[in-house]
């Protein structure tokens, strides 16, 4: 699996501009990009609902960082200074590694979208009487795919808790 071992460099080169930028938001994309990598990992790996989920706490995670260093940070170090050559260097190496990235994604797509079709006809076929559901789409989430589920709702429910209790922690400081 090739287009995995390049999401896999991507995530890294990402990971080493994330750590290694002195600018918090800058860092703070950097680090969103390694997310959504992850995010489209999940889905050449066949798992959607894992994707989905990823991009929401992704977005919610990029969301509250940006909110949390524009209310802390008063000053931007970067405003009025010139581009090293390094800066430069570093853009054009990730610009490649986007556009390589996005190139294999959707080629990899367009080659393999009819790869979960096997699994598909088997839940329309033998849905009804393996779970009694009348409901396809409800047998898929609730019998077929359970614990995975019940993981998403963990996920997404504990990021709501966290989310709300800073935002509550914020509220008592005023």
């Amino acid at each position: 699996m090739p287009e995995l071992i390049i999401l896999l460099l991507f995530m890294v080169a990402a990971g080493i501009v994330a750590v290694e930028i002195k600018d918090l938001l800058a860092s703070v994309i950097a680090l969103g990009a390694v997310g959504f990598t992850v995010a489209i990992g999940f889905i050449v790996l066949q798992a959607p609902d894992l994707a989905i989920v990823q991009i929401v706490i992704e977005i919610l995670a990029v969301v509250f960082f940006v909110a949390v260093i524009l209310k802390t940070t008063h000053v931007d170090s970067t405003i009025g200074r010139p581009y090293k050559g390094a800066d430069i260097f570093t853009f054009i190496i990730f610009g490649v590694f986007a556009l390589a990235f996005l190139y294999v994604g959707v080629r990899f797509l367009l080659i393999n979208s009819s790869a979960g079709f096997e699994i598909a006809q088997h839940y329309i076929k033998h849905g009804l009487t393996e779970t009694g559901a009348v409901n396809r789409v409800a047998a898929v989430i609730l019998d077929y795919r359970a614990l995975d589920t019940l993981g998403e709702a963990t996920v997404l429910f504990t990021a709501v808790i966290g989310v709300l209790a800073v935002l509550r922690l914020e509220g008592r400081k005023k």
